[in-house]
C-alpha cells in the first residue's frame, strides 16, 4: 500500500507492557513494516527501519462506561489532580462518566492484553457557530495509569485524536491544563500547538490541517487494525479462563 501521506503513529511497545497474542499485531502491522509515518501535522511518511511495533488505539462506547469508570478510580491522588484540575473524588468520577455524550464527543482507549484500560482520552467536540465567529472546536483530556506512564501512550492517544478531529471538520483542538501538567503540555508543544501559560493554568491550541482522501483511509486502516486486535486479545483471553478452568479438579475427585 502506497501512502502519501502519514496519519497514524507507530509506538515502541515496552518489553514489559503485556502483550497481545502472539503474531497478532505482527500479522497485521506487518504491510507497514519499515515504515516511520510523521504526525497528522506533516508530511509525507518516510521509509526507515526502526523495528517498533503498533500500539492499537480503540473508540469508546457507552457499553465501556464501567471500564471508563474503573480506570479513573485506579488513578492516584495526583493523576486525578492533573487530569481533573482537582482531586476528583469516586462520586465526581462517577458523575463524570455518566455525562460524557458519546453521540457528540469521542473516547478513545489503550488496552493491555487482559483488556483492562490503561490509557484514555475524551474528545469533546464543540461545532462552529457563525453568529459567534466561532470555528470547530474540541477539547482534548487524557489519563494514563501511573503504572504505564512515560510509554508514550498520551502522545499515541494525542495523535489518534487529532486524526479523528481533523476528519470530521475540527479546525482547532484545544487543551486546558494545570501549568504544572508539564507531560501533557509537551505533547502540545511537539505537535506544533500555542501554549499559553495565566499563572497555574495553561491553554493550547493547535490548528489542524483540512481533512483528505488520505486522512480518511488511515482512520479506516488504523481503527479496522485496533479493532481486530481487540478481538484477538478477547479470545486469548477467553481460551485462557477455560484453560484455567479445566485444570481445576473436578468435585469430589481423589
Amino acid at each position: 500500500m502506497s501512502l502519501t501521506e502519514g496519519d497514524f503513529t507507530v509506538e515502541r511497545i515496552p518489553a514489559d507492557l503485556p502483550a497481545v497474542p502472539a503474531g497478532s499485531v505482527a500479522v497485521v502491522a506487518s504491510p507497514l513494516a519499515g515504515v516511520e509515518p510523521t504526525s497528522p501535522l506533516t508530511g509525507p511518511a518516510q521509509v526507515k527501519n526502526t523495528g517498533r511495533s503498533w500500539v492499537p488505539v480503540r473508540s469508546l462506547a457507552p457499553r465501556h462506561r464501567q471500564r471508563i469508570v474503573t480506570h479513573l478510580l485506579a488513578l492516584d491522588e495526583r493523576s486525578r489532580y492533573l487530569r481533573f484540575g482537582y482531586v476528583a473524588n469516586d462520586t465526581q468520577i462517577v458523575r463524570y462518566v455518566d455525562t460524557i455524550d458519546f453521540d457528540q464527543d469521542e473516547v478513545f482507549g489503550i488496552f493491555n492484553r487482559k483488556l483492562a484500560l490503561i490509557a484514555m482520552a475524551h474528545l469533546a467536540h464543540r461545532p462552529a457557530d457563525a453568529t459567534r465567529n466561532r470555528l470547530a472546536t474540541a477539547e482534548f483530556g487524557v489519563s494514563v495509569l501511573p503504572t504505564t506512564r512515560r510509554r508514550g501512550f498520551g502522545r499515541r492517544l494525542f495523535e489518534h485524536a487529532v486524526l479523528h478531529a481533523r476528519n470530521r471538520g475540527v479546525q482547532t483542538i484545544f487543551i486546558h491544563a494545570l501549568s504544572e501538567n508539564t507531560a501533557m503540555l509537551k505533547i502540545a508543544r511537539g505537535a506544533g500547538a500555542t501554549v499559553e501559560r495565566d499563572g497555574s493554568e495553561s491553554e493550547a491550541w493547535l490548528t489542524l490541517p483540512p481533512d483528505s482522501i488520505v486522512s480518511h483511509l488511515d482512520e479506516i486502516l488504523v481503527d479496522r487494525v485496533a479493532e481486530f486486535d481487540y478481538r484477538l486479545k478477547q479470545h486469548a483471553q477467553q481460551v485462557e479462563n477455560l484453560l484455567k478452568r479445566s485444570e481445576k479438579p473436578e468435585s469430589g475427585a481423589g
